[in-house]
């Protein structure tokens, strides 16, 4: 087992309707068994007409269940003392998610769907079908039935008149924050993420080599525990809320006006490479072939400002030949923790770090989602959040 793998030792029921989206379970199956779950496929008589039941079990290896025969299965995975974590029901149609809401039982999925509910274990559903079949008022009153069960309905794309299946990505960050406990339930993250951009002339820009990654597994590990998360950057990572910024300036003013409006955080990650310098800009392109001298200008830290406003639970980066010194300075001045790195690992996929607390010191080495988990395992440990 990998730190990557937070599905481990979990078991998935995957319930498959007939939508033509079934297509898409063989990739959705392979996608959750990478991610250490145990995957059993269920398969409505619809669901086996658009893609053989084979096809699944190949995909999750185990015989796909097709009736409910005498072995009770509904029972055995998802009643009182079932086996399975979650019942993911992917793609839903139109038909089911009005039979659940209604409490019909006439298919495998449906049966599996009932006793789960009853049971209280996790269920998510995935929509998929015609854009106007889910515009219908009868199914929307029908899913907002389903989500005061406390059942998730995941937002399907809106693209060519049909309401699409989410991407797979998404389907399995729902899942794992189904089965994962929520620990930061009803708490609020801010993360700055990945690199700014300061204007030197019209044409070039003054920047670092930091890619985002670990911003994105920060944001994304908060976001399977539980949290409410947003990320300030100038990319779209899913399941999030994504607020764009390009400069310095222009991400203080987003941290700053997102903290004004909800009244602060709970926990701030101060994640990006921001710039510590704006160029003076040059009016057009600056003529190539001679020298140039481009001044630069010293700007605020936004690290100071919001812990001095807002005093949220921080988690603070420090890169540098020997950046000790300044990450213990930063702990005395308020952050609750320090990933401390050198330059080397700024834009690589895997790294070797340290990260320092009030209490210690610990080495972290391997991937950015690896760290990532170490950094919120140590959150939820310093700030008695769970």
């Amino acid at each position: 087992m990998t730190l990557g793998e937070t599905l481990a030792g979990k078991q998935v029921v995957v319930a498959v309707t007939g939508s033509i989206a079934a297509v898409e379970c063989v990739k959705l199956i392979h996608a959750l068994r990478r991610k250490g779950a145990v995957v059993q496929a269920v398969m409505s008589e619809a669901a086996a007409g658009i893609i053989t039941p084979d096809a699944l079990a190949y995909a999750s290896g185990r015989p796909v269940i097709t009736r409910i025969s005498g072995l009770v299965e509904h029972v055995t995975y998802c009643g009182d003392d079932g086996s399975a974590d979650l019942l993911l029901i992917a793609p839903c149609t139109a038909n089911t998610i009005s039979k659940i809401a209604c409490g019909i039982d006439d298919t495998p999925v449906t049966t599996f769907a009932t006793t789960a509910i009853g049971s209280g274990m996790p269920v998510l559903v995935v929509p998929a079908m015609h854009h106007s079949m889910f515009r219908h008022p009868g199914l929307t009153e029908n899913i907002r039935k389903l989500e005061g069960w406390g059942i998730e309905v995941l937002s399907p794309r809106i693209e060519e008149g049909k309401a699409k299946i989410a991407n797979i990505e998404e389907i399995v960050l729902w899942s794992e924050r189904a089965v994962m406990g929520k620990p930061l339930a009803g708490k609020s993250v801010l993360i700055t993420s990945g690199p700014c951009r300061e204007p030197v002339d019209d044409v070039r820009i003054l920047t670092t080599r930091s890619s985002g990654q670990m911003g994105r597994e920060l944001a994304h590990r908060a976001f399977r525990l539980g949290a409410d998360v947003t990320v300030v950057h100038q990319d779209t990572f899913p399941c999030v809320h994504n607020i764009p910024s390009g400069t310095a300036d222009e991400m203080r003013h987003a941290v700053l006006d997102h903290l004004a409006e909800h009244r602060g955080a709970d926990i701030y990650i101060s994640a990006a490479a921001i710039s510590d310098f704006a160029p003076v800009r040059k009016e057009g392109k600056i003529a190539s072939g001679t020298p140039a001298t481009i001044d630069l200008l010293p700007l605020k830290k936004l690290l100071g400002e919001v812990m001095e406003r807002y005093a949220p639970f921080t988690v603070a980066f420090k890169i540098d030949r020997k950046p000790e010194k300044q990450a213990k300075a930063m702990i005395r001045n308020g952050v609750s923790l320090v990933l401390m790195n050198h330059p080397e690992t700024m834009g690589n996929c895997t790294g070797d770090y340290e990260l320092l607390t009030s209490e210690k010191k610990v080495r972290v080495k391997g991937t950015k989602e690896d760290v990532a988990v170490t950094i919120w395992n140590e959150v939820l440990r310093t700030g008695k959040f769970s």
